[in-house]
């Protein structure tokens, strides 16, 4: 019995001898302790691997040195941040005020990411009771998991009408932007390709500008949120806040307090002292970089799993690739993420001939170049709104056009220039972003002059060449107004060698030419001096083919092609037959070269839909519509001319 107890004795003192080496061990490898008082920060220790996950143990307290043991393999908790002193942890319902994160083991910092919980500190010396109160206010309008996984919410009653009338001001649902969570989830909408492509390890870094004026608090602070969840810490090297002289008073010292307490290492703010718009304020952003890719990104965005490497993979292989995600729809009403139903195809970036952008389909021979849906695409144009490029290559290439004031066509501008002096414009299908597209500006332009026209007139006349006319023709308002020195672009052109508009519109964008391979155009006018007219409609969709008395200059409305092809046709869309009746209207719908949309000139003015032999008749109604009826050669509302005849 004796030996018995020795031996146990022994096995003891072993076992005693081997926990405190153990304790030992672990004090030596325990991670320093972290403050987490981020308002509204979320992260769930068993959503996706973490890097202390191998390891086990994670340990969570107070300040008054409760702890917590999680087991982080095993654990689905979820930890929300509390704001200030007694306030309740919603989770676990128990009182907190700063919560520390303990790590054992694995000796690498958590990276930033969807992958990895990033803490920042509030020290007591930098604590100001005023703007935490503040933030406290903002803190407990959210709602705990509210919007999760993108998707939509509706509010009601007295809310709603609240939020539809705020919603008349701001241009999107502020009220109910207040109440989501700054860090809420999104799926993963990409391509499952995407999911098993690998990048290099060695990506360039990357500066993040974001500039801004009077947006509102919590859209701003959720694409800052979004941009340092989502992103690799080693890629992202600084986020660079432009403000461009907002007035909110929520903009000022409120947020230079939540930078400088919570992203004091990542977010940088350099703030304006006169309004200078868009493309100024950008250039100042972009003088403060110091990584090797800019990226700007507009301030109402949110950013999906994996949607930086794909960017910074494709600059790496060829600095001229200039690239844009495929930008997806916040919907501004109820916040729903919105990936185009989930069929993985997207739109490219094209423009109107009267200088605005457009999305467009992607061209056929695009579709049969890329290898897949989730590989790059050439696209023509870029929205502007978000894009990466090379730091060195931004400036190299002509930067922005300084001279182009507050807004408006400097993303065309950009996108004529990058390809026609050598770079690559690219939608990169695995690089995903949210954005908030807002019906109007909720904010005034200084001089209330028309930028976006003069802005655009400045690049016509440096990158369009003889095409110019086009936009004139479109624009005449336009063609005699003071658009200022284009001389330091034009050299611009010159010292890059950059190739004719010409080139592009063979190579690159094999877009309709309204006077080029065509019958006629300018004014269809009948014998009665009406004249074919879109009547102001939006041309995005369906519309029926109207008709006007003819206007003594032409007008946007009443210019018309009669292609070679037999289409009368507008831009991007087609004259064909409504319905089956006689007389039947005519709409205008996307042109697709089928025999619905093919009409031919008689020698003696007579406009024949060849499927159905009827004629375009312009009688001018009550109507004001274009209807297809029997051909009477003598009936002066069937006899149409064209104002202009091709080149000979």
């Amino acid at each position: 019995m004796s030996s018995y107890y020795r031996r146990r004795s022994r096995f003891v003192v072993l076992i005693g001898l081997f926990l405190s080496l153990w304790m030992v061990w672990g004090l030596l490898h325990l991670y320093e302790l972290q403050d987490i008082t981020s308002p509204g920060l979320f992260f769930n220790l068993n959503q996706n691997p973490l890097p202390w996950e191998k390891k086990g143990l994670v340990e969570i307290e107070d300040d008054d040195n409760v702890e917590y043991h999680i087991n982080a393999q095993e654990s689905n908790e979820v930890v929300r941040v509390p704001e200030n002193s007694g306030s309740t942890d919603l989770t676990s319902k128990k009182p907190a005020l700063r919560l520390h994160l303990k790590l054992r083991g694995d000796k690498r910092k958590p990276k930033v990411g969807s992958r990895y919980a990033k803490s920042f500190s509030v020290r007591p010396g930098d604590r100001d009771p005023y703007y935490e109160s503040l933030l406290a206010d903002d803190e407990r309008k959210m709602v705990a998991g509210l919007g999760d996984q993108g998707a939509g919410v509706e509010l009601h009653g007295e809310e709603k009408k609240r939020a539809d009338a705020v919603m008349k001001i701001e241009a999107f649902n502020l009220v109910l932007s207040q109440k989501i969570p700054y860090n809420r989830t999104l799926q993963d909408v990409r391509h499952p390709n995407c999911k098993n492509m690998h990048y290099p390890e060695d990506l360039p870094s990357v500066s993040i500008v974001i500039i801004f004026t009077d947006e509102r608090w919590s859209t701003l602070i959720r694409t800052i949120h979004s941009v340092l969840n989502m992103s690799p810490e080693r890629y992202l090297k600084e986020i660079i806040l432009v403000d461009d002289f907002s007035a909110h008073d929520e903009l000022k010292g409120k947020l230079d307090y939540y930078i400088k307490t919570r992203f004091p290492s990542f977010v940088k703010l350099l703030r304006l002292p006169k309004r200078s718009g868009l493309i100024r304020a950008r250039l100042e952003g972009a003088k403060k970089a110091t990584s090797e890719v800019l990226l700007f990104l507009d301030a109402h965005c949110e950013v999906t799993v994996d949607w930086l490497p794909p960017l910074l993979a494709r600059i790496k292989e060829d600095r001229r690739n200039v690239v844009v995600p495929i930008i997806d729809v916040i919907d501004d009403k109820n916040f729903q993420y919105q990936n185009n139903g989930g069929t993985y195809d997207f739109e490219l970036g094209g423009f109107t001939w009267n200088g605005h952008f457009t999305w467009i389909e992607t061209p056929p021979e695009e579709a049969k170049r890329r290898k897949s849906l989730a590989h790059p695409t050439r696209t023509p144009t870029m929205a502007g709104g978000l894009f990466a490029i090379d730091r060195e290559y931004f400036w190299e290439v002509g930067s922005y056009d300084e001279q182009m004031d507050i807004w408006g066509g400097e993303n065309l501008e950009m996108s004529f220039r990058i390809w026609q002096c050598g770079g690559n414009l690219e939608t990169i299908p695995c690089s995903r972003v949210g954005h908030i597209f807002r019906n109007f500006h909720p904010y005034k332009f200084p001089g209330e002059k028309d930028t976006h026209g003069i802005n655009t007139a400045r690049f016509v006349r440096v990158w369009w060449d003889d095409y110019q006319r086009l936009f004139f023709q479109m624009r005449p308002e336009l063609e005699h107004t003071d658009i200022g020195d284009i001389s330091e672009r034009t050299e611009l052109k010159k010292r890059l060698k950059c190739k004719p508009f010409s080139w592009y519109l063979k190579h690159i964008y094999k877009k309709f030419i309204p006077d080029e391979d065509v019958i006629g155009w300018g004014r269809a006018r009948t014998k009665e001096d009406i004249c074919l007219d879109n009547l102001q409609k939006d041309e995005e969709s369906t519309q029926d083919l109207g008709v006007f008395p003819c206007n003594g200059e032409l007008s946007r409305s009443q210019y018309f092609s009669l292609s070679k092809k037999g289409e009368i046709r507008r831009e991007f869309t087609c004259a064909k037959i409504k319905t089956k009746r006689i007389p039947s209207t005519v709409e205008l719908e996307k042109c697709d070269g089928s025999s619905d949309q093919h009409w031919r000139l008689t020698p003696d003015g007579l406009l024949v839909h060849t499927k159905t032999d009827l004629c375009l008749d312009g009688k001018k109604d009550s109507s004001s519509l274009a209807h297809a009826d029997y051909c009477h050669p003598n009936r002066d509302s069937q006899l149409w001319s064209w104002e202009n005849e091709p080149k000979r």
